[in-house]
């Protein structure tokens, strides 16, 4: 039987429900469930009328016309009972549960489908992760991604404690030993399909803005110091445990305003004092993502002789501001300051003048995770067009009744389905690659594939709001995951590389294998 709704045992005849369409009584039915909306009737969004219009009818086909089902589940208080020999057909999903949807969940979680790259303990923590989601993440998410409001620390802590922040940095020894999403996995056993599964069912909740504010500096901050962080193990060990504890905030800043994809171009500047023991910082970050509420950046700056990183502290001459951009401010994207501040010379991380490998070992992971970030929520909106292709009426049809609207579905389904099966093959190389080798041979690939699914990406937001009309420019309502993927989706297209710069990066790896035979 199929998950239905939780209503009062009482029935009732349809006979008896006709009879409630007055001026003090209105009922309808929704899916065999009877609802009085007597004293709903001002309370409606769309005014009193539309509800007039359906009482004392089976308004199945109309709500569903223009709602979307977890309307019932936020009113299932106006419920009163159920149609006497009837029972509810439509499913109302529970959290963790996956989707019925054709192409929702992707081919490996489909139970008509096999693959050889997934587990019991990757099936593990999917369910896990996406209870977690659904139950805990996603209320917050929706609240902040509407208010611009930052992460709450009561999330972060409930993150911190299931091992979530963890594993958002992949497989590595920080996860041995740690009690993950109460044993759904071992740290001892997390790979790379782990990790895209970390990254993939936390996109669900359809929240661009939300998403980078969740702690997405941590992800490509935290790394450099995991990493580089070994000539000063003290910092390394204090910085750690305060980022995964949840107490202490980091961000990853490098971009300026004059330099974005030309790391190279960096101006803020990093002067060793006479002594020889700190370095003393000037100049200004652009675009970082999580800096209005981080502790700790870490940041590219320009010494005597090339590019260095620097842990900077929050502390005097430190400032941060807020940066309006066209998602929501719950991302925390940030304008900082450096006006003369004094860093000691043991924040430096990896060589002095050689921190271009420290930013470069970084990015591999970084332009991955966005890939498939990037792909899930595609998905999510190639399950939303489904499900409203089905229900709405247009011209006495059903949207999927159009050949034009299956054609664009097509479409949609086709580049989805691409880019993941080609992110799992990157992924598989990525568990069997040594790291040194990874930079090898994967970072010309990695650059193609985040080029090429944020391309895709381009094509679904546009197909999905002619599919969706007016809605899908609406941020709340039926659209709202529409018009949150087609406003945010460019962020990835230019985020951790340029389109362009990522294509070139691609075909010039590819150049240094080219055979020296003439074809």
């Amino acid at each position: 039987m199929a998950n239905v709704l939780n209503v009062p045992d009482k029935t009732f005849t349809r006979e008896e429900v006709k009879k409630h369409n007055t001026e003090d009584s209105t009922w309808f039915i929704i899916d065999s469930v009877v609802y009085d909306v007597s004293e709903f009737l001002d309370a409606h969004p769309g005014g009193e009328a539309v509800l007039r219009q359906v009482g004392g009818k089976d308004a199945t086909s109309a709500f569903y016309n223009l709602h979307r089902h977890e309307v019932l589940i936020k009113y299932n208080d106006l419920a009163i009972g159920t149609i006497k020999g009837e029972k509810q057909s439509i499913i109302t999903p529970r959290p963790g549960d996956l989707s019925p949807v054709p192409y929702a969940e992707p081919l490996w979680l489909t139970p008509q489908f096999r693959s050889p790259y997934f587990n019991d303990s990757h099936r593990s923590l999917q369910k896990a992760i996406r209870k977690f989601t659904d139950e805990v993440l996603a209320p917050e998410a929706l609240e902040k991604e509407r208010t611009g409001e930052l992460i709450s620390q009561d999330l972060i802590d409930k993150m911190s404690k299931a091992g979530i922040l963890h594993m958002r940095m992949g497989p590595g020894k920080h996860l041995h030993g740690v009690n993950l999403l109460d044993g759904a996995v071992k740290g001892e056993e997390f790979d790379y399909f782990h990790d895209m599964i970390m990254a993939q069912e936390q996109v669900r909740v359809a929240c661009r803005g939300f998403q980078d504010g969740n702690m997405a500096g941590m992800v490509i901050g935290l790394t450099c110091i995991l990493n580089y962080g070994d000539k000063n193990p003290a910092l390394k060990k204090r910085i750690t445990e305060e980022v995964f504890s949840g107490k202490k905030k980091i961000c990853l800043a490098i971009t300026e305003a004059f330099a974005g994809s030309d790391v190279a171009g960096l101006r803020t500047t990093a002067t060793k004092t006479a002594d020889g023991k700190h370095y003393i910082v000037n100049g200004t970050k652009k675009w970082i993502t999580n800096g209005v509420f981080s502790d700790y950046f870490v940041t590219g700056v320009k010494t005597d002789k090339g590019l260095s990183v620097l842990v900077i502290e929050r502390g005097e001459g430190v400032e941060t501001k807020p940066i309006k951009t066209s998602y929501s401010p719950a991302a925390g994207t940030t304008y900082i300051t450096f006006d003369n501040v004094k860093v000691p010379v043991e924040n430096l991380l990896g060589e002095e003048n050689k921190g271009i490998y420290v930013i470069l070992s970084n990015f591999n992971h970084e332009r991955w995770m966005m890939a498939c970030a990037t792909i899930r929520y595609m998905r999510l909106v190639v399950e939303e067009s489904l499900k409203w292709a089905h229900q709405r009426l247009v011209f006495g049809k059903r949207l999927i009744d159009q050949p034009v609207i299956r054609q664009k579905l097509a479409k949609m389904i086709a580049l989805c389905e691409a880019h993941q099966s080609w992110l799992e093959t990157i992924t598989y190389q990525m568990n069997h690659m040594p790291y040194s080798e990874q930079a090898k041979h994967l970072g010309g690939p990695i650059a193609l594939l985040k080029m090429s699914c944020t391309r895709a990406a381009h094509e679904i937001a546009d197909e999905s709001v002619q599919i969706w009309g007016g809605r899908g420019l609406t941020q709340t309502g039926m659209g709202r995951v529409i018009e949150n993927f087609n406003r945010g989706y460019k962020f990835d297209a230019i985020l951790g590389g340029a389109e362009e710069v990522l294509g070139d990066l691609g075909v010039r790896q590819a150049m240094k294998f080219m055979p020296k035979a003439v074809l």
